[in-house]
């Protein structure tokens, strides 16, 4: 399909073609009609972006320090590569769609094949011909919408929740400064509220446009007698609000808002602005400032927007999807007219021409614009089925005789991006075939960056494909052990990223996928990134400890760091927590040097509840191992960012051994102590993939043994069943 993207490094705009997005549940698939153009911030997005690295990296301090610390971990040369990576690949723009439900994610939903709707969302409704988006991002379209003007909904619900923050009543001035397409949705708005609405801007055409949109009055910002214009206009009194929606780095709007407000009066920032609020006209008039957030109560909100879980009506009125369907409403009987605001219609092969349109400067535009369409075609006769899922991409890989191990990556997100895929670049004896993604740019982007000579976004053209032998697997949690199960069964060698599975029942569906591959001539193998086990320093200790006889005492402390309860992971259908998550890692590391396998566990939360309350953002577990060794696990959130992850004691036969965050290995023996330090961190994670693919290569058993993998993942789901009950659990 077509999607417009924008390259990360250029700013330039251009036309793609990517693969279908993939479908899930609560989501619907969408065929589009049309997309609008938000003229203000797409063009400050691309701007942005074709600023020079200094002036982007003087604008955002936050991204420098973050590649910073990046460089202190993992060095100069493999900061530089992934930063360059993601200079080099496209992202998607746009927010606002029109168009026809095509297929629906799940039963439970309030739309179905063949509904019209307005989409929004900046990560899900893009300028492309297909999108998929949560339900709650989702509007039916009224049969008295037309396709072109239900384009407008994001942008309507944004205005319209800017208006709502004023909360205006029958006959109050409103002033809107910055009459663009947001100003002009406002002024409509309001009108429709009852207001008595006063327009700013600088542009003369403007100002006019405003006027017929039902401004009493549009004046420009530079008209010396604005104030008294202001003051006429209100009987003396000043403006009951002022409703903000410029977008310019300048503090004017602010200061100017403070200074047409009558005493206890509203400001509200709906636009991007310098946001220096200036004490005088603020404290002495005692005025309510207000922000406005997007479309309104939900954005941002993972619970509401991708989980589909509402806000009931009687506490908060009017969610972001509420506010769609009002907008909606009110263009369907005529109380918002939007045919005057759309002045250019491109096709969406024409969309680098709009572009250049709305981000030349003033002296080198054709005409005045305010409402942009990209128009998609009605494509009745198109059919999903036809669609394309793959894409080829142009690749300069020199596949030898010898590669023998022919690379298939499910899942090509940040980690699989930063730690897997650059260390299969860097083996002879791989080629890469395929790579897919959820979403179609993200798996087009990884395609070429890193050589793959396909992108899709079907885990199915992966795993059928007969050139493909071995399949990466590193997508969110939920779907590891389903896709690992598939890709066994079609005779794939398997490396899954951690964790194997959610449940015990998805841990019995690998086992018996595993089972009944066992017998062939040359089975494939199954390995999870469990990559803190090949790390060069516990390589080391386990050396250091390899005629111990003794059993272990092992300490391992991790500073989590804090993660929202809203992000995936802590999800418990896609991401099981943060037990599943990462402390199967912890456990892997402590069977490892043991060489024993777990036989009871106890957790017990730290904070957070007891029992099925419990939260596992902070946990002391302890590991009890047949030999007799024992593990404690200290997993906390509420240290301080600075201290390093990871700290791992281990002791035994009169030895002792300390591992730093997997950069500083200290060995203790016979009151001698003897210290090992690398240049950056390393977890294993290139050994772990030059291992793995070795024993694929070579036709040998999997790095880590199976059982091992099982246990593995056994115990750590009994951590999670002792955290609920609140003792001891045996395996």
């Amino acid at each position: 399909m077509k999607q417009v993207t924008q390259h990360n490094k250029t700013g330039s705009v251009q036309v793609e073609q990517v693969p279908l997005p993939a479908l899930k549940p609560g989501f619907v698939l969408v065929k589009t009609r049309y997309t609008l153009i938000s003229a203000g911030t797409e063009r400050t997005s691309i701007t942005q972006r074709r600023a020079s690295l200094l002036a982007r990296a003087k604008s955002q301090p936050d991204m420098v320090l973050k590649v910073l610390e990046q460089v202190k971990q993992y060095g100069l040369i493999t900061t530089y590569r992934r930063v360059m990576n993601k200079l080099e690949s496209t992202a998607p723009i746009g927010y606002s769609v029109s168009g026809t439900v095509i297929a629906v994610g799940g039963k439970d939903v309030s739309v179905k094949a063949g509904d019209r709707v307005a989409c929004a969302g900046a990560t899900y409704a893009n300028h492309a011909e297909y999108v998929v988006v949560p339900l709650h991002l989702c509007a039916k379209i009224p049969k008295t919408v037309t396709s072109e003007e239900a384009a407008y909904t994001t942008l309507g619900a944004i205005a319209l929740q800017g208006v709502r923050q004023v909360e205006p009543t029958l006959g109050e001035s409103v002033v809107v400064i910055g009459l663009g397409l947001l100003g002009q949705l406002t002024i409509q708005l309001l009108k429709a509220s009852g207001c008595i609405v006063i327009g700013v801007d600088l542009d003369e055409t403007t100002l006019q446009l405003a006027r017929e949109s039902g401004a009493d009055i549009a004046v420009r910002r530079d008209t010396g007698d604005i104030k008294n214009v202001i003051r006429a206009a209100t009987r003396g009194l000043g403006a009951d609000a002022v409703i903000i929606t410029a977008a310019t780095p300048s503090n004017d709007p602010v200061e100017l808002a403070g200074e047409l407000c009558r005493e206890k009066g509203r400001v509200v920032l709906v636009g991007d602005v310098g946001l220096n609020l200036p004490r005088p006209p603020y404290y002495v008039k005692e005025l309510d400032f207000r922000l406005s957030r997007s479309l309104g109560p939900g954005r941002y909100d993972p619970e509401y927007e991708e989980r589909g879980k509402d806000y009931p009506a009687g506490y908060v009125r009017w969610s972001e999807n509420r506010n769609m369907q009002e907008f909606l409403r009110l263009v369907g009987t005529h109380q918002v007219d939007l045919q005057k605001l759309t002045t250019h219609r491109f096709t969406v092969d024409e969309a680098p021409a709009a572009y250049a349109m709305i981000t030349g400067s003033k002296s080198k535009r054709r005409e005045h614009y305010v409402g942009v369409l990209l128009d998609y075609g009605d494509r009745e006769s198109e059919s999903l089925d036809e669609m394309p899922r793959t894409v080829k991409i142009a690749t300069k890989q020199d596949v030898s005789a010898s590669v023998s191990v022919k690379i298939g990556f499910i899942g090509a997100g940040n980690f699989a991006q930063a730690f897997l895929i650059p260390n299969i670049e860097r083996s002879r004896i791989t080629s890469l075939v395929g790579v897919c993604n959820a979403n179609g740019l993200s798996a087009t982007n990884a395609a070429r960056t890193f050589g793959f000579e396909f992108a899709t976004s079907d885990p199915s053209e992966v795993i059928g494909n007969e050139s493909i032998n071995t399949v990466f697997i590193a997508t969110r949690h939920n779907l590891h052990a389903p896709l690992a199960v598939e890709a066994l069964k079609a005779g794939k060698s398997v490396f899954v990223e951690k964790p194997l599975a959610m449940n015990a029942d998805q841990l019995k569906e690998i086992q018996k996928a595993c089972k009944s591959v066992s017998t062939t001539d040359r089975p494939p193998i199954l390995m999870v990134g469990f990559n803190r086990r090949f790390a060069p320093h516990v390589q080391h200790a386990k050396r250091f400890f390899e005629n111990a006889v003794g059993p272990y005492v092992i300490q391992y402390r991790v500073s989590a760091g804090a993660v929202p309860k809203t992000h995936w992971t802590r999800d418990p259908l896609e991401g099981g927590g943060r037990i599943i998550g990462e402390v199967c890692h912890f456990i892997d590391l402590m069977q490892y040097l043991t060489a024993s396998q777990p036989v009871k566990v106890y957790a017990e939360p730290v904070s957070g509840g007891a029992g099925a309350s419990a939260d596992d953002d902070s946990v002391i577990i302890t590991v009890k191992f047949l030999d007799g060794s024992v593990g404690t696990i200290s997993y906390f959130a509420n240290g301080d960012a600075g201290l390093p992850k990871e700290r791992v004691e281990i002791s035994s036969t009169g030895r002792s051994a300390v591992i730093d965050n997997f950069q500083r290995l200290s060995l203790y023996q016979n009151g001698k102590k003897r210290e090992f330090k690398l240049s950056t961190i390393d977890k294993g994670h290139r050994e772990e993939v030059r291992t793995f693919l070795a024993a694929v290569q070579e036709g040998k058993a999997s790095p880590i043994p199976f059982d091992s993998l099982v246990t593995t993942t056994l115990a750590t789901l009994k951590v999670v069943e002792s955290l609920q009950v609140g003792v001891p659990v045996e395996l």
